[in-house]
């Protein structure tokens, strides 16, 4: 019972040390920079790199895809699959009550804008 309670202590000192001052925001930083290194370090050895798949918007495209015609397909593969292409689709074709796109029908439309 003594080492829960000099556990929860000593948990209670880094919790307020960690929120309320700034004595250790050095040490995070240096154990970040070394960490990073670390990282750097067998990425090189290894020559491999880790690429992370967003598994939502590959499940949200072949959802998509399923849906299109041969139209519509040759110009969502147009769109380029990033953040900042998504929101241009977005901010241009899904902002309004009643959107509308010269290839899209209006209901293939409204979908895309859902699942994007």
């Amino acid at each position: 019972m003594k080492g829960w309670i000099l556990i929860a202590i000593i948990c209670g000192v880094i919790y307020y040390l960690y929120t309320e001052t700034d004595k250790l925001d050095e040490p995070i930083e240096k154990t970040e920079q070394m960490v990073k290194k670390i990282e750097d370090k067998v990425g090189s050895m290894t020559g491999t790199q880790i690429i992370k798949i967003n598994q939502q918007r590959t499940q949200a495209r072949k959802a998509i895809l399923e849906r299109l015609s041969a139209a519509e397909l040759e110009e969502f593969n147009k769109i380029p699959l990033t953040e900042d292409g998504i929101a241009d689709f977005k901010e241009s074709y899904c902002n309004s009550k009643y959107p509308e796109h010269p290839v899209f029908s209006r209901d293939n439309l409204f979908y895309i804008c859902d699942k994007l």
